[in-house]
């Protein structure tokens, strides 16, 4: 393999300084047209290709930011299939038609999902790389120190990072976090106005539908889902009706497990179903709405339910879903700005940014569709 060409190579060539040739690839706009376009002749003869860990030594930066995300699935339940089972035999070169039995299409693009995007298009637009990496168990703290010592600054979402790891990772860097719950009161964090989105939407049951008798669905492990639980048990107290202490906290992600306890509730007969179903995300209202269906009951004419996050999946699945919309890219977006703000201020003071959300209503809470 040739010996890569270098900035001296390209310089040498062009008849200017390395200087220039720096200049012509970090600030083009900085550089005249004529002289910019001779470097850039030069490198393309020589094949030459700007270092942005070499840029990056030089500035004390690494002009690329961290995402420390997580995912829903169980580590134990999760595993990524190697092939399709093919309907029949074909031969080398033909096109295998296979039946699809992946059970988890419906948990892509999640909340996690959009906000990355928001992500990923900010940093393009500022011209910033973007590491991400993650899991779905917050103990292995040697993970995330890995991607500290390759940013400039990180963003973490909730419970993927030990509290006492980000007070560390934050003593080096800037770090933001996509929830209000981290312990760390030095953190920058965005998040959405979960409260306030979940009350409103609780009041629309209320108010707009008469319905008397609600339940909330979700486990309550995260801030995020008890700010949620909070504002709809803030709208029941409000209009004077009875405030469950609890959630049915198993009506979350899995299907299977979704499916047994609409089934026990049916079990119950008369009062074991309530008049509306109040989900702590779209996923959840998703996977209840699909095993309500399968036991027969009929969504929104014996049972109203809504969501959280505003997902696709929510304007796809049938009826389509009433919930509250996370302005997830913009999330997303405001990260990379807090994160760029921090580099150019290391002293500044912590940033908070809570954006509003929106009640989007649709068929799910017996709304007709426009």
């Amino acid at each position: 393999m040739a010996k890569a060409a270098t900035v001296y190579d390209v310089a040498e060539r062009a008849g200017v300084s390395i200087a220039t040739v720096s200049m012509t690839f970090r600030r083009p706009h900085k550089v005249r047209e004529e002289t910019r376009k001779i470097v850039e002749a030069a490198a393309e003869a020589l094949n030459y290709v700007p270092s942005a860990s070499a840029r990056g030594l030089a500035h004390g930066r690494t002009g690329a930011l961290g995402l420390y995300s997580f995912d829903y699935f169980r580590p134990e339940a999760f595993e990524v299939p190697v092939a399709l089972e093919p309907v029949g035999q074909t031969r080398a070169g033909e096109v295998a038609v296979v039946r699809d039995d992946d059970e988890h299409h419906r948990r892509f693009p999640l909340y996690v999902d959009e906000v990355q995007r928001g992500v990923e298009l900010e940093c393009w637009q500022r011209g910033y790389a973007l590491l991400i990496g993650g899991g779905s168990r917050a103990d292995r703290p040697t993970v995330v120190t890995d991607i500290v010592g390759r940013v400039d600054g990180l963003a973490v979402f909730p419970r993927t990072v030990p509290d006492d790891v980000l007070e560390r990772i934050s003593q080096r860097i800037p770090v933001v976090a996509l929830s209000e719950g981290q312990q760390h009161d030095g953190l920058s964090k965005v998040c959405a106005d979960n409260r306030g989105g979940m009350r409103a939407v609780t009041e629309h049951l209320i108010v707009e539908h008469g319905l008397r008798d609600l339940q909330f669905v979700g486990e309550l492990s995260m801030f995020d889902a008890q700010e949620r639980f909070s504002g709809f048990q803030a709208a029941l107290r409000g209009a004077g009706l009875r405030v469950p202490r609890k959630p049915l906290a198993r009506l979350a992600v899995d299907q299977h497990d979704t499916g047994r306890v609409i089934a026990d509730v049916l079990a119950r007969g008369g009062d074991g179903l309530p008049e509306a179903f109040v989900c702590v995300t779209d996923e959840a209202a998703v996977n209840l709405m699909e095993a309500l269906a399968e036991h027969g009951v009929r969504v929104p004419e014996q049972v109203a339910v809504t969501g959280f996050d505003g997902i696709v999946a929510g304007r796809v699945v049938r009826p389509s879903l009433t919930t509250v919309r996370q302005p997830m890219q913009a999330m997303g977006r405001a990260v990379v700005d807090i994160l760029v703000e921090r580099l150019a201020d290391p002293a500044g003071p912590p940033v908070s940014r809570r954006l509003p959300v929106q009640v989007v209503l649709r068929e799910s809470c017996g709304c007709s569709r426009p």
